[in-house]
């Protein structure tokens, strides 16, 4: 037989258990169906206009072009101000010695432009800028305030990378840091570790959301099977390792490269519709990260066989960029919207 009071007292200690579960559930964002909301991937556009810019050279601005890969028009459309640098944009570049920043573009110059000793001066005008530095469409009132997505990109010769598929990242000094793509330091480890050492700084603006577009690949003719190989294994890297233990929303990847690796018959006719082929994309209600033709060189040359990508692959590109942005945008809102909402009040602490 139970006692009465013994039994009252368990109800009661039973109670403050379920408040306390009712209470964790709230509050933490690793439980139950708050986790499961944020975890729902949102494809629509920002609500609100939302200020951007991109870091490009000429495979940039033939995809935001509206006669090339209309990429401006997208995110036009998606409710973005968009903004961007080109060649001979910025301060000078104090750590290269010669140039404006927006010359530098490479991966080890991102070193520079994130981490190095002048990255203020570069990432304040970055930040406030407004202009563009390429022909495209875009929404004619100014939002005000700073940017506050960046997208940034190196260009095709890039993808000539040296050492092998699975070396890991350099550690320390890493010597890659401020030299151009011909440099002899242009190796998997290296850029690996010119990436984990972007991390560091990214980690400090959880008020930005910086959105890496891997660089493009080479045609055939302009690089060789093995550093193919290589451009290959860095950028699903980048998608799948670099960001692991990365523990905030505020960075993300697109994979470029992998997107103009398929096409649809020729580099005239993308396939940005087929089930099959090497995607990147929003599809069929879920981020897909999909690999099924084993290339690794351009699947869109230009009209004159060089690397820069088709009008075709321009526009796959776009298509299966812009609702990743808008998920990665949506990932970032909800991850600060959780962790304002894991703060407790100080009175109640």
């Amino acid at each position: 037989m139970i006692h009465k009071k013994c039994l009252k007292k368990d109800m009661f200690l039973w109670s403050l258990a379920i408040l306390g579960a009712a209470m964790l559930t709230l509050l933490s964002p690793a439980s139950g169906r708050t986790q499961e909301a944020l975890s729902k991937d949102d494809p629509s556009p920002p609500a609100k206009t939302v200020k951007l810019i991109f870091i490009h050279h000429s495979c940039g601005q033939n995809w935001l072009d509206d006669a090339n890969g209309r990429l401006g028009l997208a995110l036009r459309r998606n409710n973005y101000f968009v903004s961007d640098t080109n060649y001979g944009w910025g301060p000078p570049d104090q750590d290269v010695g010669e140039g404006s920043i927006g010359d530098h573009t490479d991966i080890g110059h991102w070193y520079n432009w994130f981490v190095g000793p002048h990255r203020l001066e570069y990432l304040n005008a970055l930040y406030a800028e407004t202009g563009q530095y390429s022909s495209y469409s875009r929404l004619s009132k100014i939002p005000p305030g700073k940017n506050k997505i960046i997208l940034f990109k190196s260009c095709f010769p890039n993808s000539n990378l040296g050492g092998n598929p699975k070396d890991a990242p350099t550690k320390g000094k890493n010597p890659l840091r401020g030299q151009d793509c011909g440099s002899s330091h242009m190796t998997v480890a290296n850029a690996k570790g010119i990436y984990k050492d972007l991390l560091k700084y990214f980690a400090t603006r959880q008020d930005k959301l910086f959105v890496v577009i891997t660089a493009p690949p080479l045609t055939t003719d302009s690089t060789t099977p093995s550093q193919a190989a290589n451009a290959r294994a860095f950028n699903r890297w980048l998608v799948e390792e670099w960001l692991k233990k990365y523990r905030h929303k505020n960075v993300a990847v697109f994979d470029f490269f992998n997107v103009l690796t398929s096409n649809g018959g020729s580099a005239d006719y993308n396939d940005s519709k087929s089930a099959k082929g090497n995607h990147h994309r929003w599809w069929q209600g879920a981020c897909q990260y999909l690999q099924t033709v084993k290339k690794n060189t351009a699947a869109y040359p230009s009209c004159e066989g060089d690397s820069h990508p088709s009008i075709a692959g321009n526009r796959k590109a776009t298509t299966e960029f812009v609702k990743m942005l808008n998920v990665y945008y949506h990932r970032w809102q909800d991850s600060l919207t959780a962790s304002r909402l894991t703060e407790i009040p100080a009175a109640s602490q």
